[in-house]
């Protein structure tokens, strides 16, 4: 055995002497896949790594509290003075800013600092200027920093007027960078940045208003963060606040990143996937051109695990340069990248080589070569010598022996093991691998089914079409590689497309006529009855709704704490941070009861909840078990009482948990409005609330519905661009599959021209034979992403379907276009070659 592999190896050193000729798509494959496999796991690693060196300032301190409508006691404020090193104080809020000069408002995402603020860090203004001087009061007038976004909408310069509330402030400049906000997520208003003291008397924070309080503490040296808050724990067990440290720093943005790197390595994988095939058409193209001195090896002695090392090792060194220049590409993502996402996230992307990703990718490349190659290898090696010599006019078909299918089957698993173990939501990993497997399947059968529909068609009339018919199903056709890699990347983009198109029609174009045109907040009791006379008094508004509204956050399921729990992923939103409550004595008109009892109108015994059913079903819970939720630092237990199904697609008032009157009801609270009026009267209702009722916010629901069909169309666009590596190596595919044939489309272009054929009848054949691949993959593409996107609409998002001919018709295009172009280039060199200088050499 040792001899033969030492003659094996020196065989294939040999033959690889002759160059890289036949390779270049193997290699184009490889590298494609693994590129994306490194490139996204190091840039994970960078951006991981980046927030946990920025932990300090992105999370403003090394421990952060945050409460919610009232700020922390004296009683805790003063402990948590003598704990910290340094302690900062900081508001944040939704209010209405106005340019008096201008008369005009918007929405704005309020933030009061005190001195300390930020204690690591620090914030960037423009012009240059210290925090303090920028915010301090200075001849009778608060200073604020604004977002770059709010100076351009309403035209403010340093030295113009702002009033928030009741308080006027001077811009003193722009507020660019704000250390403890971690990327520029969606939020419905640009940041303003103000002294908290100037709070005190802008009638913004009033009882039950929705205001964030955040302490942030910079704990003594030598203090162990974790044990520090097991102590905050037992000293302040119904605190109810939200506690983080350095390990969630950036909670969201770490879970952004996580996802996104595993939404971004499965799609490498199937590009690696759809470049296997590529890898086995290179094989066995490279193979068919050495079918003479394997034959020859055979004749003179050479045992079949001679000739299977041989070119093994070949194809290993070949892989081994393939993936060598993949793991380059990608290892150098996170130095491109720094620069380009500078502007948008809040840290410093860490730089560096990252060993674990990259051996990840190079396995993935190692595995995906020897579960494409090893059937043509061990293919080769079965055929006797006289069927190789044979194969040169007549191929015949082989099948590999038990032990290479073995093999074959043996690496296919080691690959989707490795999909699974590498992913860090494992079940979504496993259901990719099984519908990549189904997919694969799916497009070699709709394969098989073009290659025997075309053997059956009756015979066309014209020549031309006639023989792109009979190419389609001839031996050696690349009919099946053609649809499963060109086919399967198409798909991709076919589903994403219908998706996105799907959920930006339900965001803007079928937005309910009803729907209102403004949700009103921090609207205080004594003010609601003015507030719905305002409201009504402008011409056209109609339909005022508002009801009670608090923030609370679930913290224990029948007396078990949330940590403790195990929560599905479709509902752990509603365990992440505060919700919206409110209280009612009748069922809301936008939902109905599908499970339990309502509560009589005067009911005044135990607390009662009614829930969303998706939250009971999801969570296994029944009439009869306990939440605990705390509601401005208390802990409140209520028994669930009734599902509720919600319409949410009306944009009505709608809330996840419902209470009983009660508690909840008795508690401090604002109230949460809608109104319904026509367009061209939004701006006057706007206008009139803001005057009378300056702490009253106002959210426009067409204006939020064009940010997040914007954010969809970005998040699309970032997609479909990341979706397109996988049509690229089906490209490759494609351009692979040609000049594997290439061979023999000389063989056919020269018996043509013999026959009297022209150049151009050929040319005419060999396009109509592309066309009919490109347009029947197409197809079948178009069906099986419509049925996805269809899947993924109706069945995931919960949602309506419209099938829209457009896109399909572009992809049918598309992929038309891709073929004949490929295709013909393949080809080219066929049609030019003499017919008398090969004739002669047969």
């Amino acid at each position: 055995m040792t001899d033969t592999l030492r003659l094996a190896l020196r065989l294939a050193r040999r033959e690889l002497r002759g160059g890289l000729r036949g390779f270049w798509i193997f290699l184009g494959c490889l590298l494609l896949g693994v590129a994306a496999i490194a490139g996204v796991g190091s840039l994970s690693q960078a951006m991981l790594t980046g927030i946990a060196n920025d932990g300090r300032a992105l999370l403003g301190g090394e421990v952060a509290i945050r409460t919610i409508h009232a700020p922390a006691s004296e009683t805790q404020r003063a402990w948590l003075d003598r704990e910290a090193e340094r302690l900062s104080q900081t508001a944040e809020l939704r209010a209405m800013a106005r340019a008096p000069g201008a008369g005009q408002q918007t929405l704005v995402e309020l933030k009061a600092v005190d001195d300390a603020y930020p204690l690591f860090g620090a914030a960037r203004t423009q012009p240059e200027q210290p925090l303090d001087a920028a915010l301090a009061e200075r001849d009778g007038a608060w200073g604020a920093l604004v977002a770059p976004t709010l100076a351009r909408r309403l035209e403010l310069t340093p030295g113009d007027r702002l009033r928030i509330g009741d308080r006027a402030y001077r811009v003193r400049g722009e507020l660019t960078r704000e250390p403890d906000r971690a990327a520029q997520a969606f939020t419905l208003g640009p940041r303003v940045l103000v002294h908290r003291a100037s709070l005190d008397g802008s009638g913004l924070v009033q009882e039950g208003s929705l205001v964030y309080h955040h302490y942030r503490l910079d704990l003594p040296a030598g203090t162990d963060p974790a044990a520090w808050r097991d102590k905050l724990a037992a000293q302040f067990p119904d605190a109810g606040w939200r506690v983080r440290g350095l390990d969630s720093a950036a909670p969201g943005l770490t879970r952004f990143v996580d996802r996104v790197t595993l939404f971004m390595t499965l799609v490498g994988l199937t590009a690696l996937l759809v470049g296997g095939v590529g890898v086995a058409n290179a094989v066995r193209a490279y193979l068919d051109g050495k079918r003479a001195t394997i034959a020859t090896f055979k004749c003179v002695g050479a045992p079949a695990r001679l000739v299977f090392a041989t070119y093994l090792a070949q194809v290993l060194a070949l892989a081994g340069v393939g993936i060598a220049l993949g793991l380059v590409l990608g290892g150098a993502l996170p130095a491109i990248a720094r620069p380009l996402l500078a502007g948008t996230l809040n840290f410093e992307i860490a730089g560096g080589i990252y060993p674990q990703p990259l051996a990840v990718a190079a396995l993935f490349g190692v595995l995906t070569t020897l579960a494409f190659a090893l059937w043509p290898l061990a293919r080769a090696q079965g055929i006797p010598a006289a069927a190789l010599f044979r194969d040169v006019v007549a191929e015949r078909a082989a099948r590999p022996p038990g032990w290479a299918l073995a093999a074959i089957g043996a690496a296919g698993a080691a690959l989707a093991g490795l999909a699974v173990w590498t992913a860090d939501d494992r079940l979504f990993a496993l259901g990719f691998v099984a519908g990549a497997a189904g997919a694969l399947l799916a497009f070699r059968l709709a394969a098989a089914g073009v290659v025997a529909l075309a053997k059956r068609v009756p015979r066309a009339r014209r020549p031309g079409l006639r023989l792109a018919v009979a190419n389609l199903h001839r031996p050696g056709a690349p009919t099946g590689s053609v649809v499963t890699s060109l086919g399967l990347g198409l798909t991709v983009l076919v589903a994403i497309a219908l998706i996105d198109g799907n959920l930006t029609r339900q965001v803007t174009q079928q937005m309910p006529k009803d729907a209102p045109a403004y949700y009103f907040i921090d609207i205080q009791p004594d003010q609601l009855d003015p507030f719905k006379a305002t409201a009504r008094g402008v011409e056209g508004v109609r339909e005022v709704q508002a009801v009670p509204m608090l923030r609370g956050r679930i913290v224990k399921v029948n007396g078990t704490r949330v940590p403790e729990l195990t929560i599905p992923e479709d509902v752990q939103w509603m365990f992440d941070g505060d919700r919206g409550v409110t209280w009612a004595r009748e069922v809301p008109s936008n939902s109905r009861v599908v499970r339990g009892q309502w509560w009589d109108r005067d009911h005044s015994g135990r607390q009662l909840v009614s829930i969303d059913a998706e939250l009971g079903r999801a969570m296994q819970l029944a009439p009869g078990d306990t939440l605990t939720i705390n509601l401005l630092g208390r802990n409140v237990e209520a028994e669930i009482a009734n599902w509720r199904e919600i319409d949410w697609e009306g944009l009505g008032i709608n809330f996840v948990m419902v209470f009983s009157p009660g508690v909840v009801s008795q508690a401090p609270q604002s109230y949460l409005a809608t109104a319904k009026a026509p367009p061209q009267q939004e701006a006057a209702l706007e206008s009139a609330v803001a005057e009378g009722f300056p702490n009253v916010s106002a959210i426009r629901t067409r204006e939020v519905l064009n940010r997040v069909s914007e954010l969809l169309g970005k998040v699309a666009l970032a997609v479909r661009a990341t979706a397109s590596i996988t049509l690229l190596a089906g490209t490759l595919v494609l351009a692979g599959a040609v000049a594997a044939g290439h061979r023999r489309r000389i063989y056919d272009a020269v018996v043509l021209k013999v026959l009297g054929a022209t150049r151009r009848n050929v040319t005419v054949a060999f396009l109509l034979e592309y066309g009919l691949l490109g347009l029947v993959t197409a197809a079948i593409a178009s069906v099986i992403g419509s049925v996805a996107a269809w899947v993924v609409m109706t069945r995931v998002m919960d949602g309506d379907f419209v099938m829209m001919p457009g896109v399909v018709a572009a992809t049918a295009v598309a992929a038309t276009a891709v073929t004949l172009v490929v295709g013909y280039a393949g080809t080219d060199r066929a049609l030019r070659q003499k017919a008398a200088p090969l004739l002669r050499n047969e």
